[in-house]
């Protein structure tokens, strides 16, 4: 899921404006007030964070991905060993990361568009999802060596794992969550869907996969005990829903809608949505901190966004923090108190990992 053409356009506009501001203060005196009253515009949302107390997310670390082109894609942790995986789809590599000592490790090639990461401590084994080839590759956990391949069929993208039941679930083609032994790697069963699906949630304490199905314009309920779709939530206001975080205890399901660019909370039990505010576009990734009532969303347009949950039916926008194009892939590990961001390679400007510290 590339940037879009529009904003694309507007990037590129936003740069040839710049260039023409450059100009007009150089020669001009009302170009001078108009650069000042902009940068206050700016900088008035950073002032005000400042204001109500220390900012939720504070950057601390950049790590450098040298030699690594185009989109990058989901992540995953490895606790034990602090190691960061990154999907790096558009360069056809995993990147491993020493979060310890903050560089990179090794890049793993031969992979074919590779897009969801899902490590396993207990196995010690790392899962790969690739778009071109529509397989899961399953890595060692040490050394990162490949172990097998399961051939699932085009576009595996978001993969999931059940505690429980000891099963992966691998969104890929058409319509299809693959559930596999992780063990053994047999596929005891797929599950239809109306079309292919993006991000999906699991719910611990139930059977239920929440499912975004972007190309039907709905959020499918999976019973995972039946193996079939139970009820579909429509979206009547808004389209292109992909990312997805799940609040289990507050029956609360956050959805990020690219058009136009909304965060949708849901109440699991009706299937009614109880909020919507506007959000940051091309949102590719969610995450809900239980620990501190926060909701986190990075968006390609350039910005992550951190609401506050008052309480079920209540949020409010906290800051929005400037990154850059093209930064829509994210990590929150509630255990390190940390949110890492995917920046890919733009112009003069290498492929880095941000690494955001989480105020009380």
């Amino acid at each position: 899921m590339s940037l879009s053409k529009r904003t694309e356009g507007r990037a590129r506009r936003a740069s040839e404006g710049g260039r023409s501001h450059q100009v007009i203060v150089a020669g001009q005196r009302m170009g001078r007030f108009l650069a000042a009253v902009l940068v206050v515009a700016v900088a008035a949302p950073t002032l005000a964070a400042r204001a109500q107390g220390p900012a939720p997310l504070r950057l601390i670390q950049t790590i450098p991905l040298p030699d690594v082109n185009g989109r990058i894609d989901h992540l995953a942790v490895d606790l034990k060993g602090r190691r960061l995986f990154v999907a790096a789809l558009g360069n056809n590599t995993l990147e491993v990361v020493d979060l310890h000592a903050g560089r990179r490790l090794r890049s793993v090639t031969g992979l074919r568009e590779p897009q969801g990461v899902l490590y396993l401590p207990g196995r010690n084994r790392l899962f790969v999802t690739s778009a071109r080839d529509g397989t899961v590759e399953v890595f060692t956990g040490d050394s990162v060596n490949l172990e097998k391949r399961i051939k699932l069929g085009d576009d595996a993208d978001n993969i999931r794992y059940d505690p429980a039941a000891k099963h992966l679930y691998v969104g890929y083609g058409r319509g299809r969550l693959a559930m596999i032994e992780a063990a053994t790697g047999k596929r005891p069963a797929d599950i239809p869907l109306a079309g292919h699906p993006e991000s999906f949630q699991l719910e611990a304490a139930g059977p239920r996969i929440f499912v975004n199905v972007p190309t039907a314009n709905h959020i499918a309920v999976v019973d995972r005990e039946k193996g079939t779709v139970v009820a579909t939530w429509p979206l009547t206001t808004t389209q292109a829903n992909f990312p997805m975080a799940l609040d289990e205890p507050h029956h609360r399901l956050f959805v990020g809608c690219r058009r136009p660019a909304t965060l949708l909370v849901f109440d699991t039990e009706s299937g009614k949505t109880v909020a919507r505010l506007d959000s940051t576009a091309d949102a590719d990734d969610i995450f809900y901190d239980a620990a501190r009532g926060r909701i986190y969303l990075s968006g390609g347009e350039g910005f992550i966004e951190v609401f506050e949950q008052a309480d079920a039916d209540h949020y409010r926008r906290v800051t929005t923090i400037p990154t850059a194009p093209g930064a829509r892939t994210s990590l929150f590990v509630s255990e390190l108190h940390r949110l890492y961001l995917a920046v890919p390679r733009r112009g003069g400007r290498e492929a880095e990992i941000r690494v955001y510290d989480m105020a009380p």
